[in-house]
This record gives structure tokens, sequence and C-alpha cells, in this order.
């Protein structure tokens, strides 16, 4: 009798334990697919890295979709993100420049920049690039300046509020010449613009040029970083040659990372945190860091988040310089 009662329990006590598998299993992050928004069109940096980086990470977390949802500078995608909804806890955006230069000119925006969001990694840095034609008749920053003092040119941008967008209006404003700024959706349309002569110049992401800087297609007049890039040997900074020109502050540069909204539980951060750190180790990611004229960034988390509020600041002194609304 007493050994058929003690099996008794054993089978209740069995029978308890079983539902608590399938709910420890299920709080496991991801439970569905991940997906990596990207604020642009296809086509320019921040697409071509976000494919990389989601590549990478497949092989820690499981399948991630690249989403493109341009629109706006970046804050339409942006905003939908800080609004959460349907699947905000497995979507992510990878974030550049347009995150904090959105709030800057774009006025009465639904989110705030820092405190609608949890900030996971930065993953790169890139400097832009001012490019010209290769059969622009201009050979160098002075020769550009000179001609732009007595005629208009025209610079594109992967579009408004862009990294690229905000270095050609403050080298108008540094330089006082007459540039009117041509924006398109995404790195991806404006480049054939520039590669037939369309419009004068541009101050794009390294990595859209690069190619075409080493194949002769795009002329490459200076860097916008405060050091020369080792991609581009005997390309100085702008800074340094625009010195006698006033250009002697002029430093801006990209930054990429990934974010996403409030919702995000800390278990999914530390997840993708983990993830990021692999990806990052990986060969394939460095080659492909170098490839690009990129480098890795460290911010994670709260260093993360205190960069981003750093970098909003120093574009509010370009916009105030130009005077952008």
């Amino acid at each position: 009798m007493i050994s058929t009662f003690k099996r008794a329990l054993s089978l209740l006590a069995l029978g308890a334990t079983l539902p608590l598998a399938p709910i420890t299993q299920a709080s496991e992050w991801p439970t569905d697919t991940v997906r990596l928004v990207v604020p642009y069109a296809p086509g320019g940096t921040t697409d071509i890295l976000s494919r990389k980086v989601a590549d990478l990470l497949q092989q820690q977390i499981g399948t991630v979709v690249v989403e493109n949802r341009p629109g706006a500078g970046s804050t339409m995608a942006t905003g939908q993100l800080a609004r959460g909804g349907r699947g905000a806890d497995h979507t992510i955006l990878m974030a550049s420049p347009g995150h904090t230069i959105g709030p800057v000119i774009y006025k009465n925006l639904p989110y705030d920049p820092v405190e609608d969001f949890k900030f996971i990694r930065n993953v790169i840095e890139i400097p832009n690039v001012m490019v010209v034609p290769a059969g622009s008749p201009y050979n160098s920053v002075e020769e550009f300046v000179e001609a732009a003092k007595n005629k208009e040119m025209t610079f594109s941008s992967s579009g408004v509020g862009s990294s690229i967008h905000m270095s050609g209006e403050l080298f108008k404003t540094m330089t006082d010449t007459q540039m009117t700024h041509v924006p398109f959706r995404g790195s991806g349309e404006a480049l054939p613009a520039l590669l037939s002569g369309d419009v004068d110049v541009s101050f794009e992401n390294m990595p859209t040029v690069l190619s075409h800087i080493k194949s002769g297609k795009l002329r490459a007049l200076a860097v916008t970083s405060a050091e020369a890039s080792p991609y581009l040997p005997g390309v100085e900074p702008l800074s340094k040659i625009g010195a006698d020109m006033g250009l002697g502050d002029f430093v801006t540069t990209a930054w990429f990372g990934l974010i996403t909204d409030n919702t995000m539980s800390d278990e999914a951060i530390k997840t993708l945190q983990t993830a990021l750190d692999k990806a990052m180790d990986d060969q394939g990611f460095e080659d492909f860091a170098a490839q690009i004229g990129g480098v890795p960034a460290p911010q994670e988390g709260d260093a993360f988040r205190d960069y981003v509020a750093q970098d909003m600041q120093r574009w509010q002194r370009v916009a105030n310089q130009a005077d952008l609304k």
C-alpha cells in the first residue's frame, strides 16, 4: 500500500513538472523571425551594412529578415519603431546619423531619439568622402571652392537629414559658397546622378563610392574624418586641406548601430549584444569592414546611448550654423 502511494506521488510530481519545459523554452528569445529595419532605400551604406550584419546574426540567433522603410530622412521608420506594436519585441533598426539629425531639422517629431529607444550596440564608424565625377574640371578642394564662389553648384545626398546632406550644408556654410542640395531616396538613387555628372559633388559615405574611386569613375578630393583613411592613401582630411579656406574645424563621420524600442526585454537585448560581439569577431566582418573603409565601433548599451546623445548635440550646432529648419 505504501509503495503504491509513493508511486502515485511520484507520478503526480512528474506530471506537475511536465508543463514547465515548454514554458522555459518559450521564454528564450527569439521566438519568432527577427526583423532588421533599414530606414533608407536599398543600395546605400546602411542597407549594405545591415544585410551583412543580418547574415552574421543568423548564424547566432536564427532567421533575420531585412526590411527597407525609407522616408523623411529615416524619421518615418524610426517613428514606427518608437510606437511599438505588433512584432516590436522582435524588431531592431540600423540607426545612423539620421537618427540624431532628424530631430534637429524636423520639428515636433512624435518621439525622442534618446529616451524612446533601447540602444543595443554601435557597429561601425565610416568617414564621408568629398567626391566629384571623373569628368569634373575640379581636381582639388581649392579649385572647387573658388568655382563655387562664382557659380552655383549642386550636391547630392541620400536624403534630407542624412550625414551626407549635413556635410554638404556645413561645407557650404563654412566656405560661403553657392550650393544647392539635391536629395534622393537613398544613396542607391543618388549615385547614378553623381557618376553621370548630373550633380557637381557629394559628401558620400565611403562604402558607396570606394569602388568607383578606385576604378576612376569618381575623383576623391578629401575625406571628412579628422585623420586620413588608410583605405584612400593620398587623400587628405578636409580639415587639413581646407584650413586656409575656413574648413579647419570640418569633421563629420557616419556611425551605424542597432537600436530597438523600449518594450524589448533585457533578455533579448543581452542575446543580441552577445550575438553581435561574436559576429564582429568573425573574420568575415573584419574583412567586410576593411572592404568598405570602416572601423568597428566599441560602444554598447548605455555607452552607445551617451554617444548618440552627444552626436545629436554636434548636429544641432551644424544646423544652427547652416540655419537649417
